[in-house]
């Protein structure tokens, strides 16, 4: 009796185990379904892009088939790694490193401290009516970025600012294209449209701290100021290194504030920065030309803000276990 009671025991839990198994894979089979549309779209326009880039990064154009006279047509030639040869060996590309370098320094720093100052703001007990001003700074980040770059522009613009005048009027004489402070210009716009994004992560960071260790504080005697640097500030590490992280990754791709600044200041060369003169190199107008060339400036430039962000995280990780 015992025996037959066993053996439909273990007859039942081998059927509830098997049923629980085609219950799993039937899951795993419409999380795939679902996940599909992105991982395809995904692929063809992330990942595909980068293998063709890869791939176009170790050729050429060159001109073949013409006399004495020229002519002949231009075709895609194997060069090896001609073109990285000439990316490291370039003048050009280091001093546009050069200045989005410094441009990091500047601006990263400041809209990363900004962001932070506002979402602890917004956190607190001062501020009424949260929403309104959390979207108001969030709004900037709405505005595509060469609509915001020509807006500033605009407001950077000696002959019709309003900006300019009106400080112009209290003695202030400012050329916001001055070689000197051009890339102080370039980090203004940035900082105003990212500030808000940068905050939305802090704040969100914030929001997930427990109120039971405000009210243990509060018990303990600690007023807002000592709760903010002992409590808050220690909670949020995680979300300054994502900001921080994405801030420099972003910033290495300077483009839209150079591009659009160079409409109204014509000293800004064609590769003030590694992504203009990628592009610019793409369509021709610098030498040499053409595709291959521009896909080794952006792979390169993709290599340095990989060893930038893995330095950052390291070190980060490195302050955190000390």
């Amino acid at each position: 009796m015992t025996t037959t009671t066993q053996s439909a025991s273990s007859s039942g839990a081998r059927h509830t185990t098997a049923k629980r198994s085609k219950a799993a894979k039937r899951e795993n089979r419409t999380g795939w379904a679902f996940m599909a549309p992105f991982a395809i779209l995904f692929a063809f326009v992330f990942i595909l892009p980068i293998f063709w880039a890869i791939y176009s990064s170790f050729f050429r154009q060159v001109s073949e088939g013409g006399g004495a006279y020229g002519g002949g047509s231009l075709v895609n030639k194997f060069v090896g790694l001609q073109n990285f040869q000439y990316v490291i060996t370039s003048s050009a590309f280091w001093s546009g490193t050069g200045r989005v370098l410094l441009y990091t320094l500047i601006q990263v720093p400041l809209m990363i401290v900004s962001a932070l100052a506002l979402a602890m703001l917004l956190d607190s007990f001062i501020v009424k009516h949260v929403t309104t001003f959390r979207l108001g700074y969030f709004l900037p980040y709405a505005i595509p970025g060469v609509v915001a770059a020509i807006i500033w522009v605009y407001l950077y613009n000696g002959q019709i600012s309003p900006l300019v005048k009106g400080l112009a009027a209290l003695g202030i004489n400012v050329d916001f294209f001055a070689n000197n402070i051009l890339l102080a210009s370039m980090a203004n716009i940035t900082t105003w449209t990212f500030t808000g994004y940068n905050m939305l992560i802090f704040l969100a960071a914030l929001q997930a701290i427990p109120h039971d260790l405000y009210e243990a504080a509060r018990i303990d005697g600690a007023n807002g100021f000592q709760i903010a640097m002992k409590i808050k500030l220690p909670n949020v590490r995680g979300a300054a290194l994502l900001a921080m992280l994405l801030s420099i990754v972003g910033t290495i791709q300077l483009f839209n504030e150079p591009q659009i600044m160079q409409t109204a200041d014509p000293g800004i060369s064609k590769s003030y920065t590694p992504m203009m003169m990628a592009l610019n190199t793409s369509q021709g107008t610098l030498t040499p030309g053409g595709d291959g060339p521009a896909s080794a400036i952006a792979i390169v430039m993709a290599l340095i803000a990989g060893v930038l962000a893995t330095i950052y995280a390291l070190v980060e990780r490195k302050v955190n276990a000390e």
